[in-house]
């Protein structure tokens, strides 16, 4: 079993302060690619690809996943994926990329705050998983 699928599993999902809350208030180092008011993209401390960025909401709102969303968070994910796509562009990935948000669970999500995985510098394999 994989370290990711390992801390999926035995994280239990809540709304309590996660590393990404860290990260924001700079209590954490990370190398930043991009940041404005509504995020924060950085490198991921375990890539899975060559281009590996998590970008991550400075706002949660209750919103510690996609399955969590009502309709007051519309802006959130879509801002997030806005994001995904002015990285993507930054950091060269003209040829294509992938964008996951892992889910609960079963989904693989270890920490309980909205974000997206932004992948790319190679090529991808299908079905993913």
């Amino acid at each position: 079993m994989s370290s990711e699928k390992e801390a999926a599993l035995a994280t239990v999902p809540n709304d309590s302060p996660t590393i990404f809350d860290k990260i924001i208030k700079k209590e954490i180092p990370c190398t930043v690619v991009y940041e404005d008011e509504k995020v924060l993209p950085f490198r991921d401390i375990n890539p899975q690809a060559p281009t590996h960025i998590l970008i991550i909401s400075k706002v949660k709102d209750g919103l510690t996943g996609l399955s969590k969303a009502e309709e007051r968070h519309v802006e959130i994910p879509g801002y997030l994926l806005y994001v995904a796509k002015v990285v993507a562009k930054q950091e060269g990935l003209e040829d294509g990329y992938r964008v996951v948000i892992n889910d609960g669970p079963s989904g693989c999500q270890s920490v309980y705050h909205i974000h997206v995985h932004l992948l790319g510098g190679r090529q991808m394999n299908w079905p993913p998983g």
